[in-house]
């Protein structure tokens, strides 16, 4: 180290000992005699309002903006109506692909390879996908490259190419990745979860096919194209680097010229209930993989509330939940272990728990997630650990917020499907009231032991015995009753023999 660094650095401490010596030591009053006697204030956070974000063009279009000067960098979503869910029965995971190919497969004016190098010279970063029901294109850039990257961005959603080369390529590779859809047991897993859950002529049960994939040609991607892409069916979300009128005056001029069509239609409920009982897919593995559970209940339900705070208690909350304590900390039965409440806006959603544990202790651990099910039921859940759980989604709120680009993401995803005004600034209030008589009142409307479906993908000869201990085994869940599912061909998904 040099000298006159050597000489900062003492000068550094010299005047931090100084200041440290003068402060007061803090009493033995104020310190209170075990850590977890100290008290905190309560976490009060308030959560950004849409309305001071949103914007509306001339035409129309719904714009939200977030500037932000700490980086010369720029963020623009483009989220459109449909995806998954405006697939047709002959051809799941078509929207995917067209999503694909926007990206990829260049566009009116230029061949795919030109409009990549283009982008890699301007270090711009673009992304378009397709999800269940939006499609979502992004551009990431920086702010002294804006002017060139738009054009370009929105020439390639505007007028993609799909290039033949590049189709192939996509479907090739998209043929591998089928290939394999048997080779991981989770892949099993939720393929035929959702199978039961939705009804396999669902979208969201629906998966391509070799015979599908194939059969994808450009005019059913430029179909798809014309149907999802255009400003009709879009909300804009910029944030980074910019000043507020300019950027609206740049995305009206942007805009312009650029057909709109009709919003997309929404996402057709899923009218199959799924039957309860026990279902298992053959998989010689070491492990057997479980997921239980059943419709549950949509989004704006008044009960959503109460059920998430219960689906933190259960199996939600990481090392505090229920299953997690007795099944993983206590019986060693499963590394990790969790439960899920997934609502849909249009639709019941499911409420599902997982996990993975070695064939002869399946039954175990299926039995103690039913007995925590019952308890849930049956008896109050104690004032302190149900504080935990209101605690843990009270305090994980900021994180929805957290960045500008995914505050920005919520308010689209909310103006899209229309949640109520005020949601987010009532949620801390409204799960400060959940009481244990909410938590039992919930758990006996949606989670009844009897009318859940229990899965397993494993080797079925290593699980129905159960432990060597005899405390649980397949025997006991539906009266022994299991319906042996098939493992279907990755391909074809056709049933094995």
């Amino acid at each position: 180290m040099h000298h006159h660094t050597l000489l900062l650095v003492a000068g550094l401490l010299a005047g931090f000992v100084a200041r440290t010596a003068g402060a007061q030591e803090p009493s033995a009053a104020t310190l209170p005699a075990r850590p977890e006697a100290i008290r905190f204030a309560p976490l009060v956070y308030v959560p950004p309002k849409a309305a001071d974000h949103r914007r509306v063009l001339p035409d129309g279009t719904v714009v939200y903006l977030a500037a932000s000067h700490e980086f010369p960098l720029i963020n623009l979503a483009i989220t459109f109506k449909g995806g998954g869910s405006l697939d047709p029965a002959e051809m799941p995971g078509l929207a995917s692909l067209t999503a694909q190919l926007v990206r990829e497969g260049g566009t009116r004016r230029l061949p795919p390879a030109e409009v990549d190098e283009a982008l890699d010279f301007l270090a711009t970063d673009v992304g378009v996908a397709a999800g269940d029901t939006f499609t979502t294109a992004t551009m990431n850039c920086l702010k002294s490259t804006f002017a060139e990257s738009l054009p370009l961005f929105l020439s390639m959603l505007r007028e993609p190419r799909f290039d033949a080369g590049r189709l192939e390529t996509t479907k090739a590779r998209l043929l591998a990745d089928l290939a394999q859809r048997n080779d991981d047991a989770s892949s099993i897993l939720g393929r035929e979860w959702k199978r039961l859950m939705f009804g396999a002529d669902h979208f969201e049960a629906a998966e391509p096919t070799e015979a599908s994939v194939t059969t994808v040609t450009a005019e059913r991607l430029a179909d798809m194209h014309r149907r999802i892409f255009h400003p009709g069916n879009l909300i804009i979300a910029v944030a980074g680097d910019f000043e507020e009128q300019a950027m609206l005056a740049v995305l009206e001029k942007a805009l312009a010229g650029w057909e709109r069509g009709p919003v997309a239609t929404g996402p057709a409920a899923s009218t199959a209930m799924p039957s309860p009982g026990l279902y298992h897919v053959p998989k010689k593995i070491p492990q057997g993989k479980v997921q239980l559970g059943c419709r549950a209940i949509d989004r704006d339900d008044p009960d959503t509330i109460p059920m998430l705070v219960l689906n933190e208690l259960l199996g939600g909350g990481g090392f505090t939940s229920r299953l997690m304590q007795k099944i993983r900390s206590n019986e060693g039965l499963a590394y990790s272990v969790r439960s899920m409440l997934q609502p849909r806006v249009d639709y019941p959603g499911d409420f599902k728990a997982g996990f993975e544990s070695k064939n002869a202790t399946v039954a175990l651990a299926t039995k103690i997630v039913l007995d925590e099910i019952r308890r849930l039921r049956e008896e109050p859940v104690p004032e302190e650990e149900l504080e935990t759980a209101r605690r843990g989604l009270i305090e994980t709120l900021p994180r929805r917020f957290e960045s500008k680009p995914a505050m920005l993401g919520v308010f689209v995803n909310d103006e899209w499907t229309k949640r109520p005004e005020g949601f987010w600034q009532a949620f801390r209030d409204r799960v400060e009231k959940v009481t244990p008589a909410d938590i039992q009142r919930v758990a006996r409307e949606h989670l009844d032991p009897a009318q859940l479906a229990i899965l397993v993908v494993g080797d079925w000869d290593e699980i129905a015995p159960g432990d060597l201990e005899k405390r649980a085994n397949m025997q006991e869940f539906f009266g022994g009753k299991v319906t042996h599912l098939p493992l279907r061909d990755p391909l074809t998904l056709a049933p094995l023999p």
